[in-house]
């Protein structure tokens, strides 16, 4: 449909907690096809509304061709396993800068698709970090977040200096 512009690090609207979708209508698809294209040009495995600066709880995965796009609105944890695993992530909107977070290693989610029908899915390994990554997002928690303190200070710093990069 279209591509996008992404909020680049550290813009206010990525801390910024989205709202749930309550009308689920053609608005709805377009924003997610929009999603699709957006992600596939940064390029990226996952990418929330709120990072096109649509503050609403939608965010689109595709994390292989295999697996194909799935759509997730108004995604919400039920249960977490106490096993973790360690992943490399980044954003779309920090593109290019990357460190080790360490989540659970499998999740229950609920969610809604794009006609409003609820579903109940079970994640493990990357698909598991994708969706808990992109529902922080959602939660206005940018991954740095998730970093000590001193890990986020150094990416900070090299973003920072980076010529594109907006100061914080």
């Amino acid at each position: 449909m279209a591509i996008r512009p992404i909020l680049p690090y550290p813009h206010s609207g990525l801390a910024q907690t989205c709202q749930p979708v309550t009308v689920f209508d053609e608005r709805v698809k377009t924003l997610c096809a929009d999603l699709l294209d957006t992600m596939r040009a940064a390029p990226g495995v996952g990418i929330t509304a709120a990072h096109i600066g649509v503050f609403e709880r939608v965010f689109v995965l595709e994390l292989s061709p295999q697996d194909g796009v799935r759509n997730y609105i108004n995604p919400e944890l039920i249960s977490v396993s106490e096993k973790t695993l360690r992943h490399t992530e980044g954003s779309v909107s920090m593109p290019g800068y990357t460190d080790e977070v360490e989540r659970p290693s499998s999740i229950r989610l609920r969610y809604q698709d794009v006609d409003g029908v609820f579903h109940e899915e079970d994640a493990e390994g990357f698909h598991a970090i994708c969706i808990q990554h992109e529902i922080d997002q959602l939660d206005g928690m940018f991954w740095l977040q998730r970093l000590s303190r001193l890990k986020r200070d150094r990416l900070v710093r090299k973003w920072q200096k980076a010529a594109h990069a907006p100061k914080a």
